[in-house]
């Protein structure tokens, strides 16, 4: 895939007053972006771990007629770079964008994700995250090699092509599936009708019959951002619950929302307050 977009006008660069501390709200200012379509807790979620030194800007991917369609992220693979120019004007650190998937529409490699996201960072002074890289990086800072992957609520072509993104960056599975491969639901209808959010018990349920399809495995990787009922019935993600199912299963979990907030934190060179599983834990003190 070509990367680069068609400007007529020269690239603004982050606005030089932003580079003064004292012209910033917060000492640690992020940016977030998610598909269309999705009302997202990414920015909630990571305030929710981050210290009072950390402010946080959200600002939506606009697609009309967005349906979830891998060809629509590679069609609209350049509003990322809009989204760094906007979040860079705005004085953020950091960006980092929700939506796994992304990575690997158009069958782009690791490497050119990378590439990408240099050339971003670069050319607005701020650094940018990807999720699906993430991930591997994820993966690879606790130096794991067999991998399984529970790809929870994905479509196939999106399990298949996360499964290929994480092979690609030479990783073993050694189990790949999503809820309706582990039995949990007949059809990918009754998955996507449920719109994310699922009941509570499917967390353990699901980890635990990966953890016993990859008994090998050194770590079990949950892409995308699924969404389980806890207490009250209220929708908790993959960093709310981690550490709990990394206790029962007794091996790390590298989650997209954990990864992506791990990066994010790593850039910014501070840690998460409290503990939210094994990758976010290897962040010094």
């Amino acid at each position: 895939m070509h990367f680069e977009t068609n400007r007529l006008e020269p690239v603004t660069m982050k606005p030089a007053r932003w580079f003064n501390p004292d012209n910033k709200l917060f000492p640690h200012q992020v940016g977030f972006t998610a598909p269309p379509h999705d009302f997202d807790a990414a920015p909630t979620d990571f305030l929710r771990i981050a210290p009072k030194t950390v402010g946080v800007h959200g600002r939506m991917l606009h697609v009309p007629g967005y349906r979830h369609e891998l060809a629509q992220r590679t069609d609209n693979f350049h509003l990322l770079e809009e989204f760094v120019e906007c979040m860079a004007n705005n004085g953020v650190d950091v960006c980092g964008q929700v939506g796994t998937n992304w990575v690997h529409a158009g069958g782009n490699t690791p490497r050119q994700i990378e590439a990408f996201c240099a050339r971003m960072s670069d050319r607005y002074a701020t650094p940018l995250h990807m999720a699906g890289l993430c991930l591997v990086e994820g993966l690879q800072a606790l130096n794991v090699e067999k991998v399984a992957l529970n790809s929870v609520y994905y479509w196939p072509d999106w399990r298949d092509g996360i499964a290929g993104f994480l092979r690609k960056a030479g990783f073993d599975l050694v189990y790949v599936g999503n809820f309706v491969d582990q039995g949990f639901y007949a059809t990918q209808r009754e998955v996507n009708d449920l719109t994310w959010i699922f009941p509570g018990d499917l967390a353990e349920k699901s980890m635990a019959f990966v953890a016993e399809q990859a008994p090998g495995a050194e770590a079990i990787v949950v892409n995308g951002m699924p969404n389980f009922r806890g207490a009250g019935g209220l929708p908790q993600r993959m960093v709310s619950i981690g550490n709990r199912l990394e206790g029962i299963i007794g091996k790390p979990i590298v989650s997209s929302d954990a990864a992506l907030y791990w990066r994010i934190f790593k850039t910014l060179g501070i840690r998460s307050e409290g503990h939210h599983g094994t990758l976010l834990n290897t962040l010094p003190e």
